[in-house]
């Protein structure tokens, strides 16, 4: 039986600013429907891995394959049909509509220069439906807060109607109850997902896969319960973790506390 092919994998992946090297040999794979978590601390080359993953960067050396093809080799055009990105602070300009921000997910999938048709408003109301945005849909960005904008962005990722979708910190300035139905969304949507994600406890319930870096390298790549366990942790964020059950649900979670050169006797 032939093994299944990684929908996104990465191999050797460098990537330097100026003389500085951010990332250093970096491999990985995700599978086709797979919730793949980059975590690691501020620095660390989180948000630089991603954009080489979604072809907004070039590596310094390394590949990286899309469904077994040279990413390089992807038309821009063709490649906007197979995956979206998210980055951290794209809001655009304040003063679009959230229908407009939306609608450009669509963008790859009509005729060049060519008019959007009736469906276009169905694509949107349903992508704005999906993270609970949609009776904001003719309002001006600039009347959101940062947290609804952050998610009217992942409206405009899901109406790209990709395989895969790539997040960078996609529960930056939501509060709890948001940071949860969106993960839950993009998980129980059938797509493949790569997200860096700042919240271990967030890894922990969402994803399938893990990767680790640390100072531009990658330290474990693996299931949760394999990557997110004290031994791999504790070097890489600098802090005690204790790992508990929740009493309730019997899940596994991490307890964090200060390091031990931050504790008092």
């Amino acid at each position: 039986m032939s093994r299944q092919q990684p929908f996104l994998s990465a191999t050797g992946l460098c990537f330097d600013a100026g003389r500085h090297r951010i990332l250093d040999s970096v491999c990985l794979a995700c599978m086709p429907h797979e919730f793949l978590a980059v975590i690691g601390p501020n620095g660390s080359g989180k948000s630089t891995l991603l954009r080489l993953l979604a072809g907004l960067r070039r590596p310094a050396s390394g590949n990286i394959e899309l469904r077994g093809r040279p990413l390089k080799q992807w038309p821009l055009r063709e490649r906007a049909k197979q995956l979206a990105f998210v980055e951290q602070e794209a809001l655009g300009r304040p003063d679009v509509r959230v229908s407009d921000v939306v609608a450009l997910g669509l963008l790859p999938h009509r005729p060049p220069w060519g008019p959007g048709d009736g469906a276009q408003r169905h694509v949107i109301d349903e992508a704005l439906r999906e993270v609970d945005m949609l009776d904001f849909v003719d309002r001006p960005m600039s009347e959101l807060s940062g947290g609804e904008r952050r998610r009217v962005l992942l409206a405009r990722a899901l109406a790209q109607r990709t395989p895969l979708v790539i997040l960078d910190e996609p529960t930056n300035h939501l509060d709890v109850r948001y940071q949860h139905s969106l993960l839950h969304t993009v998980r129980g949507s059938g797509r493949t997902v790569i997200a860096a994600l700042h919240d271990l406890g967030m890894a922990m319930r969402y994803a399938d896969q893990v990767v680790v870096l640390d100072h531009g390298q990658l330290v474990a790549h693996g299931a949760p319960d394999e990557v997110l366990v004290p031994s791999v942790l504790e070097p890489v964020f600098g802090v005690l973790i204790t790992t508990v059950h929740h009493p309730v649900t019997g899940e596994r979670r991490l307890l964090m506390d200060p390091s031990w050169e931050e504790q008092g006797p």
